[in-house]
Formats: C-alpha cells, structure tokens, sequence
C-alpha cells in the first residue's frame, strides 16, 4: 500500500467487530512507534495506557462521546465497540505544552494501525474527570485523546465537498459513512 492509499484506509472508524480481540503487543508496537515521531523540543512528554482485555475496554468506553455531527447516535452498540484503546497522557511534570505531539503520535499511530489491517478513532471528547477516576490516572499526566482500535466494521467514504459549510459528515440508509473534504483549490491559497 502505497502513503496515499494508507491515508484514504485510515479513516476515523467508529464501529468496529468487537469480538476480533487486539493482542497487548500489537498496541505496545504501535506505542513503540511513537519513539520514532517528532517531539516540540524533543520533550517527549507523551506517556500512555494500553486496554485490550474486554473488562479494561468496558472501563473506558463510557467515559467518551461518538461523532458530534451524528447527533441522534449515541455511539457503537454492543459488539460494535472497539477492541482496544490508547489513551494518551501528557505528563505536567515535562511540560504543559502539549498542543502538537498528541496529533503527531495519534496520526503515526493510525496509519501503523492501518497498515496491519485495524482501523481507529482519536477522540478527543472525553470525560477526563471520570476515565480518571475510573482507571486511577495521577493527577500529574492529563488525558490528552483516547484513541479507539479494531477491525472495521463500516464502510467510510470520502467526498469532494463543492459548498465550504457542508463538512458534516453523514450516513446514508445503508450506514455507509460519508466524510466530506474541502476541495484542493479551497486549500490553496495565492499571494
């Protein structure tokens, strides 16, 4: 697969086959992974927790909210929940800063996860007061994005958007999920 071809495949994937476990190593890889990314001043403030085990996944996943723009969608239904999750930490010890690792690692992450046949979803809306409680995180590391792992369960599609205000995306009768994207001419602009 070639880097445009795993771009297109790693799409923010909100249902997932459940039943398809993820092994603990594979999510330790793609944590290893994130050594290798970029880090503002080279801080690597980032720190991590792995759940795989259906108990550490039931934990997490009431403590998050699914696709915004889906308001009448609570979120995947039972068997349709991911099979694992990272979620990411900044520990306040190295910086407050955090603005731009999380997205570098979460990306690097996901397209790693892509390329082994997976499918994710950074979510960022997250009640990081209760995921804190329930999973005993110090107070020192803020909970930065949970990012969601399984094997698809949906098929996501990508669309030219002609009108700059229609970027919701949207499920058609079938569930297919539709992802508008602003045109390359939208994008760039002259001096």
């Amino acid at each position: 697969m070639n880097f445009a071809q795993l771009l297109k495949t790693n799409r923010s994937y909100r249902r997932f086959h459940e039943e398809e476990r993820i092994e603990r190593q594979t999510l330790v890889d793609l944590v290893a992974l994130t050594r290798l990314c970029p880090s503002a001043s080279n801080l690597q403030p980032l720190k991590y927790l792995v759940a795989c085990s259906p108990q550490e996944t039931a934990t997490i996943f009431p403590h998050l909210a699914w696709a915004g723009a889906l308001r009448d969608w609570p979120g995947p239904a039972e068997g349709e929940r991911p099979a694992a999750y990272i979620v990411i930490l900044g520990d306040t010890e190295i910086t407050t800063r955090l603005n731009v690792d999380p997205g570098i690692v979460a990306q690097s992450m996901l397209l790693a996860a892509a390329e082994r046949g997976l499918g994710g979803c950074m979510i960022g809306s997250i009640n990081r007061r209760g995921l804190r409680r329930a999973l005993g995180i110090p107070n020192r590391f803020a909970i930065v994005l949970v990012i969601a792992l399984g094997r698809p369960a949906e098929t996501v599609v990508l669309e030219d958007t002609k009108d700059p205000t229609a970027i919701d995306y949207w499920r058609d009768a079938d569930g297919v999920h539709h992802v508008p994207k602003r045109p390359l001419e939208e994008l760039l602009l002259e001096f």
